[in-house]
């Protein structure tokens, strides 16, 4: 009987093997746990996220760095244009410009009568014409005109002998135009240096002849006649 009791009490023991709860330690162990592998999934999570952001603004910057061809900033820097050098090609020559031929200005001279009466003086006229086809500047002033009058060899009277004062005077003559100066003679004598001379010349149907020079330039001769 006793022997009986001891297996019954053994297999009842072994037979009811009861499971015993874990304590309040061990739920807060595992709450601990869990929380943790939580966070762990969420700190991942944010920072892959911000890892993605990162990468994308660093590519954002990185591309911005990048020259753009519509930036002229960022363009690289054209080089300097080579010098220009001159052109071999041979330039049109200029036509030359024509000059006055002083060989075509030419002087007459002239009177307002042929014949004259007794008490009328003569007008002497020097005239200069520019025979040739371009401008000729010529000094027509009294420095340069001399009204002469001659009879045979004998110089009876010239402008210069007693002109006061004598002046140049440039002007630009057209092709084919002429100037004038008209010079009253009082039918006198002179000398050189305007000396005085007493005699006079003679009348009577005399033939006298007028000479007009312009500087070196001298006319043909005139002829007029003193009564």
């Amino acid at each position: 009987m006793g022997r009986q009791g001891n297996s019954s009490a053994r297999g009842t023991a072994s037979g009811s093997s009861t499971v015993r709860k874990p304590g309040p330690a061990v739920y807060r162990r595992r709450r601990l746990v869990a929380g943790g592998a939580l966070l762990l999934v969420i700190a991942l999570v944010v920072g892959g996220f911000a890892l993605a952001a990162a990468f994308k603004g660093g590519s954002q910057q990185a591309s911005s760095t990048q020259p753009s061809a519509a930036d002229p900033a960022a363009s690289p820097t054209p080089s300097a244009a080579p010098p220009a050098t001159p052109s071999t090609a041979p330039s049109p020559t200029a036509a030359a410009t024509p000059t006055c031929n002083q060989n075509l200005v030419t002087v007459t001279a002239s009177t307002d009568k042929a014949s004259y009466g007794a008490g009328e003086n003569p007008m002497l006229t020097l005239k200069v014409t520019n025979g040739g086809t371009v401008p000729c500047e010529v000094n027509i002033g009294t420095s340069q005109m001399e009204f002469l009058v001659t009879s045979g060899s004998d110089r009876i009277f010239s402008s210069k002998d007693c002109q006061a004062s004598s002046e140049d005077l440039e002007k630009v003559i057209a092709p084919g135009a002429s100037e004038t100066a008209n010079f009253p003679w009082g039918r006198n004598r002179s000398a050189d240096g305007c000396k005085p001379v007493s005699a006079a010349p003679g009348g009577g149907g005399a033939y006298y002849i007028f000479t007009a020079k312009l500087g070196s330039r001298a006319s043909p001769k005139a002829v007029f006649q003193l009564n």
